[in-house]
Parts: structure tokens; C-alpha cells; sequence
């Protein structure tokens, strides 16, 4: 079995409920593998300022992935500023086209955080993501359905990409990682990792992929698999 130095977990719909309530079991599973010299990576497709929050009030130390990969953060690098490495310029475009492709067909409403985003464009999910998706797949961007929002992304980075550079600058050997979602645009990050782990309300598609399938859903989960795989306890 390998080693884990490291655990990966997505937020919305893994340590959350699908309200997108904070779990308790999430919390303390979190808190206990920290304890235990384990660090912490949050990757997630949210703002650096809610995922700083997030991270600070769990108390995890491994750094941050957000964006679905377009910005990375690692405590004392860059001086403690955001690396961003998508380019938003890639998510406007896609955006302008989309408004003028579907008018008021499709209600394509900004979110909230949209600008306090540094490396994409998002809007509520109000409507099916697919002709979205066909409308943009000429384009040079990259859409992400996260069951909360669409995002359009640059295609050149990912949360597997960026989890990748993110572990290189903390020294931690991917393959001895253990990463936890429950999307669509967690099978990049899942896919470079060395334990691969889909909580039980996952989409089908990420439980095929995945090595463990939880029997429990959302921080339920996380904790099953924290305790499973970083403590042995079955």
C-alpha cells in the first residue's frame, strides 16, 4: 500500500454537503491527519480568498490549487502572493461568444466572486452544461461543469497540472499523494495522484476512474477514506 504524505481534497460536494454545508466528520478527519504530520492540499475550482479562509479555519498547511488549477498558492513562496497560471483573457472570450450565441436563451448569470477571480469566468449553473460545451468546443477554452457553476478555463492548466507543480515546489512525491473528489473536474487532479478516491455521491464517471469508492457520501467519505487509507483502521 502506499505511503500517503500527502492528501489532495476538493471542497464543494466532498468535505461539504450538497448545500454546501461544511462537514464535521470532513473537519475533524482533516484536522487529525494534520496532526499526524500529514499536510493538506485543497484544489478546488473556488476563489483564492474563500479557499485561503477554508483552508486557514480547517487548519491545513499543504498549500492551495484553486481555479480548477488557474492559480496556486504555497505558504512563503512568491512572496505569499498567488502564482496564476491561467489566463482569464481565455474565459472572456468564451463568455462575449456565449452571450451573442444564445442571447436570453440560456440564463447566463455571472457569479457572485466572478470578479475576484484571477484565471476564469464562471456563471450558476441554471441550465445544462452540454450546449455549452458544444458551442465552445472551438475554442481555446476548457469548460468545467463543478455541479455548482460552469467554468470557462484555460485549457493549458488544470487542477492535476497544478496540484503536479504545487507538489514539486513543496517537495512532495505525487505518487505518494492521496486525493479526494466527487467531480467531473476532479479526474485531472485525481489522475496524477498515487490513491485515487471518489466519496459516494460522486459522478459516475469519477467512480470509474477512482481505486476506492466510499461507501459514505460527502465528509463522511473523506473521513472513511482518511481513516482507511492514512490510519489503516478499516
Amino acid at each position: 500500500m502506499v505511503k500517503v504524505e500527502a492528501i489532495a481534497v476538493d471542497i464543494d460536494g466532498t468535505i461539504t454537503d450538497e448545500k454546501r454545508r461544511l462537514c464535521h466528520s470532513s473537519l475533524d478527519a482533516l484536522r487529525k491527519a494534520e496532526d499526524a504530520g500529514i499536510p493538506v492540499i485543497i484544489v478546488t475550482g473556488n476563489i483564492s480568498h474563500f479557499t485561503y479562509a477554508v483552508a486557514t479555519m480547517i487548519g491545513t498547511s499543504g498549500g492551495m490549487v484553486c481555479e480548477n488549477g488557474g492559480a496556486i498558492y504555497k505558504e512563503g513562496y512568491n512572496d505569499n502572493r498567488m502564482v496564476v497560471l491561467g489566463d482569464i483573457n481565455k474565459g472572456r472570450a468564451a463568455y462575449d461568444f456565449l452571450v451573442q450565441e444564445f442571447g436570453d436563451e440560456i440564463p447566463l448569470r455571472i457569479t457572485e466572486d466572478d470578479d475576484a477571480r484571477l484565471s476564469e469566468i464562471t456563471v450558476y449553473k441554471l441550465f445544462d452544461a452540454d450546449p455549452i460545451k458544444e458551442s465552445l468546443k472551438d475554442m481555446d477554452v476548457e469548460v468545467y461543469d463543478s455541479g455548482f457553476a460552469i467554468h470557462l478555463t484555460d485549457p493549458e492548466v488544470d487542477k492535476g497540472s497544478s496540484l503536479r507543480k504545487l507538489c514539486e515546489l513543496s517537495g512532495f512525491n505525487i505518487e505518494n499523494v492521496m486525493g479526494v473528489g466527487d467531480g467531473e473536474n476532479d479526474i485531472d487532479f485525481l489522475k496524477e495522484v498515487g490513491i485515487k478516491i471518489a466519496v459516494a455521491n460522486a459522478e459516475d464517471e469519477l467512480k470509474e476512474f477512482a481505486d476506492y469508492v466510499c461507501e459514505k457520501p460527502y465528509g463522511d467519505g473523506v473521513q472513511e477514506a482518511i481513516e482507511k487509507f492514512v490510519f489503516n483502521n478499516e
